[in-house]
């Protein structure tokens, strides 16, 4: 190959590797340059769906299926975790938001819940998980049982609690779900059976920088319009702000203790996978017919998705330390017997 055409192919693959090495600061980054230029936004929101599609595709492609099978040694653990972020988390949110009245005082801002905790986690949250130094094998086989749930389960909530809140019925809900998951399924086969799961391991920074570019087409497209919604009413888009917080670290921090008898360290990771919901999926299935508060409620909370990582970093570090002492506590305290 010519020396000009190979420099041509090389350097973008060179500066994807080099954006997919920055990690939790690019994924940080992305929030505030998605709000820093409204332009981009008002350029990528009709690319919502592209977006949604290519993430869900990549993060299908890296599945080892090899290894996954081989993680389902702890089914009861699995269930345990799968039924927490499918059933009881939207069950929870939909019998808080009844108790409180906000599903009559702020439907715009009920239905952006609803939709959030319907939603399967994202299929990033393994990845991340492993970015910030935790083990991400449980979070990674729950998140497959879960998302395969998801099109019945979210369809049976919708049905339950939504009523005529969407602009498509619960059953299309679960249908156009389905048809997502299966498209990026079917892409991600279709590339690890042409380049191998060698070839994709190999190229694993350029990949990460493709996955944080996509990102930051879906991130600019929901959170466009923040900075005129800010101006717009500065108080209420700091109230629905801190409620993405709060409702981003609850979850978190409640899913770690339920399930804290599997292991800090694993628990934590579990936490955070539950609490990074894909609402782009929502987004996706639903085409953007929401309303107002919905969006802005969606737009918000990718500041706790992408900062949170960056945040929770040195907190994972001391786990997994931890986890490491007692390891080798555990293995210099064993003596073989006499």
């Amino acid at each position: 190959m010519p020396p000009i055409l190979q420099t041509i192919f090389t350097l973008p693959l060179r500066a994807l590797a080099w954006l997919g090495g920055q990690g939790t600061r690019a994924v940080a980054a992305i929030a505030f340059i998605a709000v820093a230029v409204p332009p981009l936004g008002a350029l990528l929101r009709p690319y919502v769906t592209e977006a949604i599609l290519g993430l869900l595709c990549i993060s299908f492609m890296r599945v080892d299926l090899v290894a996954l099978l081989g993680h389902l040694r702890r089914p009861a653990l699995i269930a345990s975790a799968t039924a927490w972020t499918t059933i009881a988390v939207p069950l929870i949110v939909a019998l808080l938001a009844h108790a409180t009245g906000l599903d009559r005082s702020s439907p715009g801002l009920f239905l952006a819940l609803m939709l959030q905790g319907m939603a399967s986690p994202m299929m990033a949250a393994p990845a991340l998980a492993a970015l910030i130094g935790l083990d991400a094998t449980l979070p990674l086989v729950t998140l497959v049982t879960a998302t395969a749930l998801v099109p019945f389960t979210a369809s049976l909530f919708a049905s339950l609690f939504l009523g005529g809140m969407l602009s498509i019925s619960p059953l299309a809900l679960g249908a156009k779900l389905l048809a997502i998951l299966a498209v990026s399924l079917i892409g991600a086969t279709a590339i690890r059976w042409t380049f191998g799961a060698a070839a994709i391991q190999r190229h694993k920074r350029p990949i990460d920088g493709l996955n944080i570019l996509i990102l930051l087409v879906f991130a600019s497209a929901v959170m466009g319009d923040v900075a005129h919604d800010f101006l717009a009413d500065p108080v209420f888009t700091i109230g629905v702000a801190l409620l993405a917080f709060a409702v981003y670290f609850t979850l978190l921090a409640v899913t770690t203790l339920i399930f804290r008898r599997a292991g800090t360290e694993r628990a934590f990771a579990v936490g955070l996978m539950v609490s990074q919901r894909n609402l782009g999926l929502m987004l996706a299935a639903t085409a953007g017919a929401l309303p107002p508060t919905t969006w802005l409620y969606f737009a918000l909370t990718q500041f706790p998705i992408h900062l949170a990582p960056y945040l929770l970093t040195p907190i994972a570090r001391r786990l997994t330390a931890r986890v490491n002492v007692s390891a080798a506590g555990a293995a210099g305290g064993t003596t073989p017997s006499s």
